[in-house]
């Protein structure tokens, strides 16, 4: 059995420490943030997780995540939901009148309704419970151990970490689960290793409240998508444990008039209250604030390589996991499940190459590259679509020949999403269960697309574009929004 040293106690590190633990490698789990483990969901929230801001923002617990849960970990899921969270089965949730007799792969289009605080909480809990493994809180990380290239190894190997206060953590193999925020080329240049980063800013900053129902209040029904985009605002309610949810509204980087207001709690209800989807859940008979307004920026798209161009390791005996490796933006809430699945990348290629470190390495990040990556380019492509105009000649022309090159070019992709494919999910049973499969992480980011049948039935809806009634708005423009808080 092998040692495992793993830098970061959140969701990833404590993934990675879980199917390290549950395979018989004994593990050191180290957290720089001092973080005694809380009594409950409640206490847990007031965590001081300084190097994880993101903790009192919105997250999602998409029904890949709880699958992996469901079939490898479900005493975990049990244990969340005993703390609160519930499950959320999107099938339940079709709208009305829509054909919801459950078909075959059904029963996995089930997501987690969590914070991510509680969520923490419960697996460091049950990794807490591991004989195997060991918990360093309240200590960061100086350095890594190495034994430099060699006659014998043509890249470095990690051999463990150096801890703040001179100790030195020994390890056969050592992840880096640091977060988005480590510097995980500066650890690694100090020790002569060079790794390629792919970097690209996602143009927005994100301002989250969380809020608590009232005592016999319900959350709203819902009747339409609870995230959106009004073009120069983004906004979601993400449902959380113990009858809580939270509210993330997204502004431009460059738009500091809106930016300045976002800031503001009172003016941040104010402005949900203009938008249906959020204006419900704020109302003051139904729910209260229980946090400020958290705000967080510099948000990037980011990968990192740990192969040459010949698909060799960089560097032995060290992985990445989670946003240390590979970030998305949150908005589009895949970070924390992608975390997870990567963790378990990392146990099966563990098992099955165990202390080969090059044989691990090569498999670790084919897999990364299979089931992560997409994600990433994903990401990428959706933020390009956003900060592009859509209203550019080419994308208008090619929309109204209606055919399936409208979704193609940047302006034409907008409207075949908006005439086409969100009208089609509230009409058509195979369409919505295709994109639920798609946003749970569950079938590739192309699928929609990459489906000829899913494809036509898109295209038939919006062909008839000009035969229905406008849609509803989802929200006021961005003058009359700005006029109704002045």
């Amino acid at each position: 059995m092998a040692k495992i040293a793993v830098l970061g106690a959140g969701i990833a590190g404590l993934g990675v420490a879980l199917g390290a633990a549950r395979a018989g490698h004994d593990v050191v789990l180290i957290e720089r943030d001092d973080t005694p483990l809380a009594v409950s969901p409640a206490e847990a929230f007031d965590w001081d997780r300084q190097g994880a801001p993101q903790v009192r923002h919105s997250h999602a617990f998409l029904a890949r995540l709880r699958n992996l849960l469901r079939d490898r970990y479900p005493d975990v899921l049990a244990d969340l939901y005993a703390a609160g969270a519930t499950p959320m089965d999107f099938i339940s949730m079709l709208p009305e009148g829509m054909d919801r007799t459950p078909l075959p792969g059904d029963e996995d289009l089930v997501a987690i309704a969590c914070r991510r605080t509680t969520f923490e909480w419960v697996l460091r809990r049950t990794i807490l419970n591991e004989s195997s493994v060991k918990l360093v809180h309240g200590m960061g990380v100086t350095g890594l151990q190495t034994n430099p290239a060699s006659d014998r190894t043509a890249v470095a190997q990690v051999t463990g970490l150096t801890l703040e206060d001179g100790t030195v953590v020994q390890a056969d193999i050592t992840v880096i689960a640091g977060g988005r925020r480590h510097d995980l080329p500066g650890l690694l240049s100090a020790s002569g290793v060079a790794i390629r980063e792919t970097i690209e800013d996602t143009g927005i900053v994100y301002y989250s409240r969380f809020f608590q129902l009232r005592e016999g209040a319900e959350f709203p029904a819902q009747t339409g998508p609870i995230g959106g985009d009004l073009g120069y605002l983004k906004f979601g309610v993400f449902p959380g444990d113990n009858r809580t949810f939270s509210i993330t509204l997204a502004a431009g980087v460059a738009d500091r008039q809106l930016r300045r207001q976002l800031t503001d709690p009172d003016q941040f209800i104010t402005i949900a209250a203009q938008i249906p989807a959020t204006a419900a859940h704020v109302e003051v008979d139904r729910s209260q604030p229980i946090t400020g307004v958290n705000v967080m920026a510099g948000l990037l798209n980011r990968r990192r390589g740990f192969l040459d161009e010949s698909g060799e390791p960089v560097v032995l005996g060290l992985h990445a996991v989670g946003d240390a490796h590979t970030c998305t933006n949150p908005l589009y809430g895949r970070g924390c499940s992608l975390a997870l699945v990567q963790a378990e990348l990392f146990a099966d290629s563990l098992k099955e190459h165990g202390l080969n470190h090059r044989d691990r390495a090569v498999a670790f990040e084919g897999a990364t590259r299979k089931e992560i990556t997409p994600w990433y380019r994903a990401s990428v492509a959706q933020d390009r679509l956003n900060a592009d105009s859509p209203t550019a000649a080419n994308g208008t022309a090619d929309a109204a020949n209606g055919t399936a090159d409208a979704a193609t070019s940047t302006a034409g992709a907008r409207e075949f999403m908006r005439d086409g494919l969100l009208p089609a999910m509230r009409t058509d049973p195979v369409v919505v269960r295709a994109f639920l499969r798609m946003f749970n992480l569950l079938e590739d980011p192309n699928s929609l697309m990459t489906n000829s049948d899913v494809v036509a039935r898109v295209l038939t809806v919006f062909n008839d574009r000009e035969d229905r009634p406008v849609e509803a708005s989802m929200g006021p423009d961005r003058v009359s929004l700005l006029g109704a808080i002045s």
